[in-house]
């Protein structure tokens, strides 16, 4: 997996007009392998549609994978005819390779692209485009499968469309509904990150990219499109499906591991009233205690599971200490991920042995309930014990919640802006 990306997180995002863009504001790629009669119809076609209805300076780049017909000179006659189309040549296949080599050197704020045979309608397009230049979303995907798409193709098609989206929803937890639409687009500085960490140069590249960027928490919007299917396409269709289940599964292993920084992609709230910093409130504590719920939630369920299997064979103490100690374990690496965002495995021993500090605390609290009950009503029914064990891990949660937000999982970020700032400041001053 690629990592080489700038440690610094993302900007706010901004309206493009009102950024001065100089460049043409799309650029929309045409990835192509040996399409020399389809090619001159497509791109006439598209720059005809794009300059009736596109209000924006727009370009339409032809990226040649290695094409081994007449393809090249098509591309070159185009380029040379039209100002608004320019011809790239790669000597290697890949549509991936293809759309990361033209929008890594594109100096266009939106990038966009759309297969050769033109399935989907263009009347798409400028919705598709609309959420990236207005700044309110980081990615924009075609749909196939949103319920006012109007879609014409085969029943097997069809079939892998759907199966392979449901692979995705179960295996990676993905939540956009269309991964394989070639009809999609970018904002350049998401691209300038986002690009060196997706490694597939083939067919699973959108899928990777947007895997990616939903769990960094890119806004990804989604557009209902008309399709109707290529009957000619070249895909071959066992070989993608391999290459693709090969990629789910090298993906999952990566998000599963922490081995991708996509903290890198974070950004900062928009402008709305409600999303600035009040005072007194640490930014970030209403997602952190959603997630600590969550997880607290989950982890309560495992622990009164395995403490009412567990007294089945030992007294009510063993039985507590053992529940508690291995749902300490998975509580604390659940909430090291996904409630304070820290990735990759560096700290992970100190966070763990943190993390049973605060375990034994917590057992403190349910032991001496548990020995108080005992103390109280002597021998007490299976309930009562329950009923006693919740009460105190509510206790304990909120103990907890503390703990882990100020002591084993601080937000170190806010201290490293702050140093960066006085070292400024003070850089300023001397000057």
């Amino acid at each position: 997996m690629r990592t080489d990306t700038p440690w610094s997180t993302l900007p706010a995002r901004e309206h493009l007009l009102a950024a001065a863009v100089g460049a043409p504001v799309l650029d929309v790629v045409i990835p192509v392998y040996n399409e020399e009669k389809d090619l001159e119809t497509c791109v006439l076609r598209l720059h005809d549609h794009l300059a009736r209805t596109f209000p924006y300076g727009f370009r339409i780049t032809v990226a040649d994978n290695a094409s081994t017909d007449r393809t090249p000179e098509v591309a070159a006659r185009l380029a040379a005819l039209i100002p608004e189309v320019r011809s790239c040549r790669l000597e290697e296949k890949g549509r991936g390779r293809a759309l990361r080599t033209v929008w890594s050197h594109s100096d266009s704020p939106v990038l966009a692209y759309m297969d050769v045979d033109l399935s989907t309608d263009l009347n798409a397009l400028l919705p598709l485009v609309a959420p990236l230049i207005s700044g309110h979303s980081d990615l924009a995907i075609g749909s196939r499968l949103a319920r006012s798409s109007r879609v014409v193709r085969g029943s097997k098609r069809e079939f892998i469309s759907r199966a392979y989206n449901l692979i995705l929803r179960s295996s990676l937890a993905a939540r956009f509904s269309d991964a394989q639409c070639g009809f999609k687009a970018i904002r350049r500085e998401v691209a300038q990150r986002l690009l060196p960490m997706v490694e597939d140069t083939g067919w699973f590249f959108d899928t990777e990219m947007l895997v990616l960027a939903e769990r960094a928490g890119l806004r990804i919007h989604e557009v209902p499109v008309d399709w109707v299917d290529d009957p000619d396409s070249t895909v071959h269709i066992v070989r993608t499906a391999t290459d693709d289940l090969k990629g789910v599964w090298r993906v999952g292993r990566a998000l599963a591991t922490g081995a991708l920084p996509l903290d890198r992609l974070a950004r900062p709230f928009g402008d709305d009233p409600r999303d600035r910093a009040v005072p007194g409130v640490p930014r970030g504590l209403a997602r952190q205690l959603v997630g600590f719920c969550v997880v607290g939630a989950l982890s309560t369920l495992v622990y009164l599971v395995l403490y009412s299997l567990f007294r089945l064979g030992v007294g009510p103490q063993f039985a507590n200490a053992a529940a508690l100690l291995v749902s300490a374990v998975a509580n604390t690496a659940a909430n090291r991920r996904l409630t304070f965002g820290v990735r990759g495995r560096g700290g992970a021993v100190r966070h763990q042995a943190q993390g049973l500090v605060v375990f034994a605390i917590g057992l403190a609290l349910t032991s001496g309930s548990l020995a108080a009950l005992g103390t109280a009503s002597g021998s007490a029914s299976h309930g009562t014990e329950l009923a006693v064990l919740i009460a105190a891990n509510l206790a304990a949660t909120v103990l907890r919640f503390l703990l882990f937000r100020a002591w084993v999982f601080p937000d170190r970020r806010t201290d490293h802006q702050d140093a960066r700032q006085g070292a400024a400041h003070e850089l300023r001053n001397a000057r």
